[in-house]
């Protein structure tokens, strides 16, 4: 399956409406509903006070002020004061509830991007940059918070103020309210015309940030690299091109954000030349009067002051929808490696058996082809080969990393897709090659994954290592169990990582071991050790061991050769040697 999200943008339909983008968002915050619904009566009330001042101002000036009742200037100016700080505190609470909406908003879309993550299979992370997706959890996630909390109670209250202010100016006087709302027709039509445009520039931007955390990120996990090989040069061109790319799309989605502003001025300043030109003719005419003419202008400047506001808010609206569509196309993936309903059992001697499995990556060619063999319980199995020709493959679909393109893996007597993945993983233990440990202790590393250990004491674990055999590896550690462990690596060598995930796998108790070159990073006295620990488990263990170093497979009950997509027995050790210098599989 491709799980290439950049391409998955790319392809996908682009004709989605930002109201259908907006309902789908809004659906994750459906716990935050009386809030919001709450935060909306706030900007009504708040838009609706603000549409009753004009026609007050109005009515004064005409009923008050050109009849010198100066007591009905007070009355009036006081009541105009008292609306004021009403719409102050309404404004105040609604500004502060969505403050919270909106964090509360960010955490619970973090969690469900990260969330969806932890579902997704290891195919998805070979097809994508680290770097990106901490973008989409950073950086696009934030977007979508700030038009939330900060924008969209201001853009809802400029479209119902705009829209208040625009009936009450048709009500008013209807052919003047037309004339006034004229230039905001072509407002609209080139807004609409360029919404879709705006949008693809900010997803542009989008995707060169991504692209430019994950040149970083790859950057820095691989500096030690740069320093050996005194590269600078080259990771600084390949930042540079990227640091390039993501300004020019970065002033692109800037000129896009900003075109809507002089364009909406431009409309307001029309609109108000025409009102102020036909109102004094129609105050010459002798049917307006003064103050009906100045809250007429007021309202227009109700109507037009929202639009120039939605010029920024409209751009940061389609910032959000870019970012909600990068984020939505993740949460959107769904893992290939469904458990199956309704498992049937077959009665096998073999526990792990390989059935015509072929598998092949997704737009790359076939890596395994019609693979058969068996592994039977207790036994020790070693696959060897030539580097690329299959073997850590094939080592996944035994871990169900991977599901096999064509044929069937039965663990057990069952189908590997059935097992639930807990319960996969409490019968395979997997030692990779690069094992991942997390800042911590070796306790900590230990322990994870691990719950039968999870409420023991230090003493109850070093007696639980000490039974396992493990308590060896443990004095390799300066501070035992509390040795602290960084993910830089800085404090503990390469082959320390080794040990403390050889520990890991081993103190689950797993019924089948597979050690991917394990034994890599390791000084051949360990290694010797390590194989004294394997000899050590339970006598119904199978172990699978993928190594070049020929003393580790020397012992092995059975070995394969792994080659040109082909998995056939090697025989004794000297025929799996003379199969590595050879290097050929027979059809």
């Amino acid at each position: 399956m491709n799980y290439n999200l950049n391409q998955a943008s790319d392809r996908a339909e682009q004709k989605i409406s930002n109201l259908a983008a907006l309902r789908k968002l809004i659906t994750l915050i459906g716990e935050e509903r009386r809030n919001l619904i709450v935060a909306f009566a706030a900007i009504f009330l708040n838009a609706g006070l603000s549409l009753l001042g004009p026609y007050l101002i109005g009515y004064t000036i005409d009923k008050s002020i050109q009849t010198k009742q100066f007591h009905g200037v007070l009355v009036f100016s006081g009541i105009l004061l008292g609306l004021y700080v009403i719409a102050f505190v309404v404004n105040y609470t609604q500004m502060r509830m969505m403050g919270g909406i909106g964090q509360r908003m960010l955490y619970s879309l973090r969690n469900a991007v990260f969330n969806k993550l932890q579902e997704l299979p290891v195919d998805f992370f070979n097809q994508n940059k680290a770097g990106d997706l901490i973008s989409r959890i950073n950086n696009d996630t934030d977007k979508v918070n700030q038009f939330f909390s900060q924008s969209l109670m201001q853009f809802i209250g400029s479209i119902f103020t705009m829209t208040g202010a625009g009936i009450i100016l048709l009500c008013i006087n209807l052919p003047l309210g037309l004339a006034a709302l004229s230039p905001a027709l072509i407002v609209w039509i080139f807004t609409k015309s360029t919404s879709g445009w705006v949008k693809r520039k900010n997803a542009e931007s989008m995707k060169s940030t991504g692209s430019l955390s994950a040149e970083i990120q790859e950057s820095l996990a691989n500096f030690k690299v740069i320093i050996v090989f005194n590269r600078r040069d080259y990771f600084r061109k390949r930042f540079e091109e990227t640091n390039q790319d993501n300004y020019s799309k970065s002033v692109r989605a800037g000129i896009a954000n900003n075109v809507f502003t002089p364009v909406y001025t431009l409309a307001a300043n029309i609109g108000q030349l025409i009102v102020l030109s036909l109102g004094i003719y129609l105050i010459m005419k002798g049917h307006f009067s003064l103050g009906l003419l100045i809250s007429f202008i007021s309202y227009v400047t109700n109507f037009y002051n929202p639009l120039r506001q939605l010029a920024a808010l409209w751009a940061n609206f389609q910032v959000a929808m870019a970012g909600w569509d990068r984020i939505s196309l993740l949460l959107s993936l769904e893992t290939n490696l469904h458990v199956m309903d309704d498992p049937k059992c077959e009665t096998s001697k073999s526990y792990l058996h390989f059935g015509n499995v072929s598998f092949k990556y997704p737009n790359g060619k076939e890596v395994l082809h019609k693979v058969n063999f068996d592994l039977e319980r207790g036994k020790t199995y070693a696959f060897v080969g030539p580097t690329g020709g299959g073997k850590t493959t094939t080592a996944s679909l035994i871990a169900r990393l991977y599901d096999a393109t064509r044929g069937s893996v039965l663990l057990d007597g069952r189908d590997i897709r059935s097992y639930k993945p807990e319960e996969r993983a409490r019968k395979i233990g997997f030692i990779l090659q690069e094992p991942f440990l997390f800042s911590g202790t070796v306790r900590d590393n230990i322990l994870y994954g691990n719950p039968e250990y999870k409420n023991f004491t230090n003493i109850q674990l070093s007696e639980a290592i000490i039974e396992a055999g493990l308590e060896s590896l443990l004095e390799r550690f300066d501070k035992g169990l509390d040795t602290k462990v960084q993910t830089t690596g800085d404090g503990i060598s390469l082959g320390q990582k080794q040990l403390i995930a050889f520990m890991r796998a081993v103190l689950r108790k797993p019924e089948l071991l597979i050690l991917d070159e394990a034994t890599a990073n390791i000084d051949t006295v360990t290694e010797q050790l390590l194989d004294s620990i394997l000899k050590k488990l339970p006598e119904s263990t199978t172990r699978v061991i993928i190594a070049h170093r020929l003393n580790t497979i020397e012992n092995a009950d059975e070995i394969f050769f792994v080659n040109t997509g082909k998995v056939i027995p090697a025989g004794s050790f000297n025929d799996a040697i003379n199969l590595l210098l050879h290097g050929k599989v027979e059809s």
